[in-house]
């Protein structure tokens, strides 16, 4: 199904450090006007960090936006001019302390598409060694240690509610169970 909207108008409302809001008025197919609010966000990395013990790192830190400390993957923004690798081990290190000697691209997916055109890359960083949290002077973080099925009851019992998290640690699980059947 092709619906393409055509863009007549922007209007720039907002400018941040990390994201624009803009409003565009778009002409559908069927010759009828609309807006669309659109939030432009710089993209990210989430990293599932998973131990030789067969855990993974969860970080919790308070979110302003809904008020409260929830339970995450580390995750952070790409720097301009960083790639996507290089964005998540230093994510990794910065949030946890764990620095990875291997990591491995998931996947990557639009966080809210409906509004936002923030596109996170994935990744699953092994082989970690602690050298110490190295956290931006705005971030209060601590990490923790789960088991892998210990994750997926947090996600099932609503302990665990942000999506970048849900789903690395689902993409995470898929692996791994694709792996006990080769």
């Amino acid at each position: 199904m092709e619906n393409n909207e055509l863009t007549i108008k922007t209007d720039k409302i907002y400018e941040g450090k990390i994201l624009a809001l803009k409003v565009d008025t778009v002409e559908l197919a069927n010759k009828k006007y609309s807006k669309r609010e659109i939030v432009l966000h710089d993209p990210a990395v989430v990293i599932v960090a998973a131990t030789e013990e067969d855990e993974i790192i969860l970080i919790k830190q308070y979110r302003k936006a809904i008020d409260d400390s929830i339970y995450e993957l580390p995750a952070g923004l790409i720097e301009y001019g960083e790639n996507p690798k290089d964005a998540a081990l230093r994510e990794l290190e910065e949030e946890t302390g764990f620095r990875a000697s291997s990591i491995e691209y998931l996947s990557e997916f639009y966080t809210s598409p409906g509004f936002c055109n923030e596109k996170i890359h994935a990744f699953l960083a092994k082989d970690l060694k602690q050298v110490g949290q190295n956290l931006d002077e705005d971030e209060n973080i601590e990490y923790s240690k789960v088991k892998l099925d210990q994750a997926i009851k947090m996600i099932k019992f609503g302990d665990i509610v942000d999506a970048k998290t849900i789903s690395g640690i689902l993409l995470y699980k898929e692996m791994v169970s694709e792996d006990a059947n080769k």
